[in-house]
């Protein structure tokens, strides 16, 4: 044998046909060309010997065997590249010496082996969550796979179904379907700045999923009316219908800051789909947190899944803003409630599954006492729907008024306790909030990404928009408006986290000033399209439809205004 130090000085990008090693005469073939080496010295030193006798770079060839061209520069790159990585990896965090007459089984390469070992243990990032269940799930895969195979035992256990729906959000998406992020880190109106790591990883499955299910077919649900309930469904395999959901009945189990960050992601690419999405965790949330254990297990799973999609009702003929004076009565009669009475502006009426409605179970109480939520599915004799409305916006999901006439339900199916409704609504509401206000971040996003992309395009007067110092600063005074909102809706995300006291008014702040600012933001981004921007074919004209309405459901700005002011001055 003989050292690959002698070896690795020989250029391996000639074209050799064949390489021999005669062993008795200490010779190299290249080509049948002789080349001598120089004869090994006797070594000495006990560290010299075992490095001569570790350094064993063609243990495979046998003396006047024949080894292709292609092998051997395979090899001696290989060699190579791990000593080179091996004395990175020493200058960077040098291997402790041994006690002297200790001897490694592995001599030189194993030395360096170690050192690198050592190394990528000193520089490896810590664990994160993700990586847990992500290397859990690739333990159950590669059992699944071989199930006679051993395997970590504590983590094979530990696998729950809510980790596998955790992992989900790491799925590829549809095959074919491509997402390259429009805007590099240091963009100021970069939706990922401040956020931690797995925060990135929620913003960037939820970017990637709705560039491939949403993005390519906004304008033509919009166009032709058509409500993409099979397209919700679907999205409960990402997760996108148990977010805040528990994870013991199939949710995601988030905070509401990182829903912000998944409703904004996704809205980016269809705002009216992502509210419905929205409307329906706020549903799902309800019953997990208010419900009892047998309404928890039998109505949440089949939520979180997508086997059933539910509807929020509040608002009535009578009573919009004023909520509290809902007039639908809930009677008991034995062990059912007879509901009459009706709600409209209902999202999704008449194809959802399952309706959270709030009725007035004391008839003789006014105001928020008196009321109850009861959930009523949709296959309830006595419940009915009026026509779709014809709406400016939101055009891609139904809105119809629902009906109750001498409903019956079971008395279990009333939803926490008889005449706290009022609280459950607005308990739900406050998250409602905080999302419709993300939906505007990401429609606002979008549009300023269309008149960027358009200012950099469009000439007037010999140059680029772009190059218009007027246009730089109106970019600039809606990028402000973006941020700033962005900022709001997740500090007010963050306060319904740590149960902060003021959490209900810095929601309807978010709310009032993000559904605002997001609108004028996008109408700010057409007049930059002049009057390309009143097209259809250009994006701009329907996320102003889209957010127009923000600043009207989940309680109107000027109820928003109203909230603030109370809890402000009553301090």
């Amino acid at each position: 044998m003989f050292p690959l130090l002698k070896i690795r000085y020989y250029d391996v990008s000639l074209k050799l046909v064949a390489v021999t090693y005669d062993k008795d005469r200490h010779e190299i073939h290249f080509g049948g060309k002789q080349q001598r080496l120089p004869r090994k010295r006797q070594t000495t030193s006990a560290s010299e010997r075992k490095r001569t006798d570790s350094l064993d770079a063609f243990d495979d060839i046998k003396p006047k065997s024949e080894v292709t061209t292609n092998d051997l520069k395979a090899r001696l790159l290989k060699r190579m590249r791990e000593r080179k990585e091996g004395k990175a990896s020493r200058s960077r965090s040098p291997s402790p010496k041994k006690p002297f007459g200790e001897s490694s089984s592995s001599g030189g390469f194993g030395k360096l082996k170690d050192s690198a070992e050592k190394a990528d243990e000193k520089t490896k990032k810590p664990e994160t969550s993700l990586d847990r269940l992500k290397r859990r799930l690739q333990a159950r895969k590669r059992k699944e796979k071989n199930p006679d195979a051993d395997g970590n035992e504590s983590d094979l256990e530990s696998i729950a179904q809510s980790e596998t729906s955790i992992l989900a959000m790491l799925r590829s998406v549809r095959k074919g379907a491509k997402y390259q992020r429009a805007l590099s880190a240091s963009s100021p109106i970069f939706p990922g700045s401040g956020l931690n790591e797995d925060q990135l990883v929620w913003q960037d499955a939820a970017q990637k999923w709705g560039a491939a299910e949403l993005g390519p077919f906004s304008a033509e649900w919009d166009a032709k009316c058509h409500y993409p309930i099979d397209v919700i469904k679907s999205s409960a395999e990402q997760g996108f219908l148990g977010l805040y959901t528990s994870e013991d009945v199939g949710g995601m189990g988030l905070s509401r800051l990182e829903t912000s960050i998944v409703v904004e992601a996704l809205s980016e690419h269809c705002v009216p789909t992502t509210a419905m999405m929205t409307i329906h965790n706020m549903v799902s949330w309800m019953i997990d947190v208010n419900g009892t254990p047998e309404q928890r297990e039998e109505y949440c799973p089949r939520l979180t899944s997508g086997e059933i999609i539910g509807s929020y009702c509040l608002t009535e003929p009578g009573s919009g803003s004023d909520a509290s004076a809902l007039a639908t009565t809930c009677v008991r009669d034995g062990d059912d409630y007879v509901l009459n009475g009706s709600k409209c502006f209902i999202s999704g009426a008449g194809v959802h599954d399952l309706y959270a409605v709030m009725v007035r179970t004391d008839p003789a109480t006014k105001g928020p006492k008196g009321i109850s939520c009861v959930l009523i599915p949709k296959d309830t004799p006595g419940l009915s729907f009026g026509a779709d409305e014809t709406k400016m916006g939101w055009k891609s999901h139904p809105t119809k008024v629902l009906i109750m006439e001498n409903c019956r339900v079971p008395v279990s199916n009333l939803l926490g306790v008889e005449g706290k409704g009022f609280n459950i609504a607005m308990s739900g509401l406050n998250g409602g909030r905080v999302n419709i206000a993300s939906c505007s971040l990401g429609g606002a996003q979008k549009a300023m990404l269309a008149a960027k992309e358009h200012l950099g395009v469009r000439k007037a007067f010999g140059k680029t928009l772009d190059s218009q110092q007027y246009l730089q600063y109106k970019m600039a005074e809606l990028a402000t408006q973006l941020v700033t909102s962005r900022l709001m809706v997740r500090h007010a995300a963050a306060a319904i986290d740590q149960k902060d006291p003021a959490a209900a008014s810095l929601c309807a702040m978010a709310k009032l000033h993000a559904t605002d600012n997001c609108s004028e933001v996008a109408n700010g981004c057409l007049q930059m399209f002049g009057g390309y921007g009143y097209l259809k074919d250009y994006p701009c004209e329907q996320i102003v439809r889209d957010l127009r309405v923000h600043s009207i459901l989940e309680g109107a700005n000027e109820v928003m205004r109203l909230i603030i002011s109370r809890q402000l001055l009553s301090e």
